[in-house]
């Protein structure tokens, strides 16, 4: 079929032309009033805009089988040009993330995405690719973490951390649940490592473990005498051998009570054939050897303001006028808005400069205050219809790469809008990740602007599965056929 699903270009270009008037509006002034001023960021923005259009319309002209044969070709130029950015890349907040050409500056960075997601296209939809065995692990793990790490290098945490999105891409390709379930596991390890005190999240370990040996094996017996044993050698530890040369605290004492708990139930396993006990425990010496790993990070790798950040979103630091300024502001900006919002051009927390990069990372909160509740919750829903039309695109395609490379769009602007929206309103840390086709910057318009067009034209371009696009009614069912006469033989 030759045909474009036009219902999801009306809602990008819904979404580019309101971004477009929220960067004005985020910037005006009564000195530069007219909104085609190219010398300011709007005007700019206009430039990017057009620039993305005439590319998405070339793109119509490429035949949609090019994406797939070149997709390791267009991955390993992005590889290349994130190495050339961390030698002659320009540095712009701390961060060597950028490329001067011509006198604009591009960000590799955001075009990886689209290698990235056309290069797992291509070698998921590839022929005798066993999903989940060892080799297609170790492959997607190289095709995600090599870019990964090069931009962890420039350094851009927030550009790094969109690459996790590829996990919905995965799970829908057949991930086990499992992985899902682990993950989300290790998320709430991570969240409860920074709000808890060491000693109280190895007694959640530990308490979760004692559990799980019961629970795997159905005898109760089994946690409660893993429960005497740990309590038994704590307390010994702690109260019974006063004249110890080294004194532990709980934390400590508790580490010595489990491993020698783990030695005597290591011993039962053997005499008494418990099963599965060893895997728990090598799962929770993982655990805890996680939490020392974050501990570590947080503390050793991660900049003090962005410690800051991540406390004032948990709650354990209040700061309002120096790392938390923006945020707050977002949120009073957000707030004053109201149900309708103070009106197109009105908004004072934006207009008189309140708000740090309310054109980029923070636009929403021009749209909340302007437009209040109503216009936040039109932008949502014009988000999740584009959402929901790229995953229907993706759904009705019988090419492999087609449907992998649409679910790894959805992943990636999915991500963006959660995040972003999630960061401005003090439910995410600010991490500067761009809002798609709302933020100001050529490189995120145009990548964003691209991903689309691409599945626009490779989907037009490509067949629908037969049953899926009947039940759409975009083909009809086909007149059956009679049979052909045959003449009796004698």
């Amino acid at each position: 079929t030759e045909e474009i699903d036009w219902k999801t270009v009306g809602l990008y270009l819904l979404l580019v032309i309101f971004g477009w008037m929220n960067i004005f509006a985020s910037s005006y002034n009564d000195q530069f009033r007219s909104i085609f001023d190219i010398k300011q960021s709007y005007g700019d923005q206009l430039l990017w805009i057009l620039t993305s259009f005439v590319l998405v319309i070339l793109i119509f002209a490429i035949d949609h089988r090019f994406y797939q044969y070149f997709a390791y070709v267009v991955y390993g130029s992005a590889i290349l040009l994130l190495l050339v950015v961390l030698v002659f890349g320009v540095e712009v907040n701390s961060a060597r993330s950028w490329i001067r050409i011509m006198g604009f500056n591009l960000q590799p960075a955001e075009f990886v995405k689209i290698a990235t997601a056309m290069a797992i296209a291509r070698y998921l939809g590839g022929y005798n690719i066993k999903l989940w065995t060892w080799r297609s692990v170790i492959v997607i793990g190289i095709l995600i973490g090599l870019p990964v790490g090069l931009i962890a290098l420039q350094p851009d945490w927030g550009t790094a951390l969109v690459f996790s999105c590829f996990i919905l891409l995965m799970y829908r390709e057949g991930m086990p649940g499992w992985i899902l379930a682990f993950s989300l596991f290790i998320t709430i390890l991570f969240l409860m490592t920074l709000l808890l005190s060491n000693t109280a999240v190895i007694i959640i370990l530990m308490s979760l473990a004692v559990a799980a040996i019961g629970l795997i094996n159905r005898k109760g017996i089994h946690s409660l005498v893993a429960a005497l044993c740990i309590t038994l050698f704590y307390f010994v530890i702690k109260f019974l051998v006063p004249n110890l040369p080294v004194k532990f605290d709980t934390y400590q004492s508790l580490l010595i009570a489990l491993v020698l708990s783990s030695i005597v139930f290591i011993i039962l396993v053997f005499l008494r054939k418990i099963k599965n006990v060893i895997l728990v425990l090598v799962f929770l010496s993982g655990c805890i050897a996680f939490t020392y790993s974050v501990d570590y990070v947080f503390h050793n790798v991660l900049k003090q303001h962005q410690q800051t950040r991540v406390n004032i979103l948990l709650g354990k630091e209040t700061d309002i006028r120096n790392v938390g300024y923006n945020l707050n502001q977002s949120k009073i900006a957000i707030g004053s808005g109201g149900f309708l919002g103070k009106g197109y051009l009105k908004g004072t927390q934006t207009k008189l400069d309140f708000v740090p990069e309310q054109s980029t990372d923070f636009i929403f909160c021009t749209v909340g205050e302007e437009w209040g509740f109503v216009g936040t919750l039109i932008v949502v829903l014009l988000y999740s219809g584009l959402l929901l039309r790229i995953l229907l695109m993706a759904e009705r395609q019988r090419s492999q790469f087609t449907r992998i490379y649409g679910y790894g769009v959805f992943s990636i602007l999915f991500f963006h809008f959660a995040v972003n929206i999630s960061m401005t309103i003090g439910l995410f840390p600010v991490i500067g990740i761009p809002l798609p086709f709302f933020s100001y910057g050529g490189s995120s318009m145009i990548v964003s602007c691209l991903m689309v067009g691409i599945l626009l034209n490779i989907s037009a371009q490509t067949d629908m599965h037969p049953r899926l696009a009947a039940e759409a009614g975009e083909v009809r069912p086909l007149e059956p056929v009679s049979e052909p006469v045959v003449g009796k033989v004698y």
